[in-house]
């Protein structure tokens, strides 16, 4: 297994980042987040109180919804129809989803992932790079679904363009306490999972799954 000693490691994206001029990006949060209540929490119908962070056990379920293929298929047609990804069309029936479930609550910040690997070089680089964001939609009860996907889109694109801006220092020039912040509560994420995703090829190197 050969590695090129010329190409960036991820020490050089450490010292990359360190180096950055983040001015532009911290700008573009605090516009994003400016007057949301930090501790407003999502009015969500859970079967039992909500603990303090004292009293959580940390135990966790997991509920598995399938959809068929007729409602994919519509669902992968209506994204290339609107010309935004899976991942946007699935942020906005979650926005739509919360909204319903909350009664109407319409100033919704929830946190995705981002992949973060904003420039060629990183696509292929060893190293942990995904990163949390709050993603804050303030929506209006009279749009119509199409317009909710148009401006999700939007919203996505402009996240984008700032992603590789620490949660961390979002969470201190917000004075949060990580340990409890309502967005981090709750999370979409949309994971799509190629064919042969079984194998994972590394230069010369093949490792496959054993059953």
């Amino acid at each position: 297994m050969s590695v090129d000693k010329e190409s960036l490691q991820y020490i050089d994206y450490s010292v990359y980042e360190h180096q950055m001029d983040m001015t532009l990006s911290r700008d573009f949060w605090q516009s994003q987040l400016q007057g949301y209540n930090f501790e407003y929490q999502l009015s969500l119908p859970t079967d039992r109180q909500r603990l303090s962070n004292q009293q959580r056990s940390a135990l966790a379920s997991i509920t598995q919804i399938t959809f068929d293929d007729d409602v994919t298929t519509e669902f992968l047609k209506y994204a290339s129809a609107q010309q935004v990804t899976p991942f946007q069309l699935g942020l906005a029936t979650f926005y739509t989803f919360l909204f319903k479930l909350t009664y109407g609550q319409t100033d919704i910040c929830i946190s995705c992932l981002n992949a973060n690997r904003y420039r060629n070089e990183l696509e292929n680089m060893i190293g942990m790079f995904v990163a949390t964001l709050p993603y804050r939609i303030q929506l209006d009860c009279h749009w119509l679904f199409d317009e909710l996907v148009k401006h999700v889109r939007e919203k996505c694109l402009s996240i984008l363009e700032h992603a590789h801006y620490p949660l961390q220092y979002i969470l201190a020039e917000s004075h949060l306490n990580p340990s409890n912040v309502s967005f981090l509560e709750t999370m979409f994420d949309f994971i799509i999972v190629p064919p042969g995703s079984g194998e994972l090829c590394f230069n010369d190197a093949t490792l496959e799954d054993i059953s």
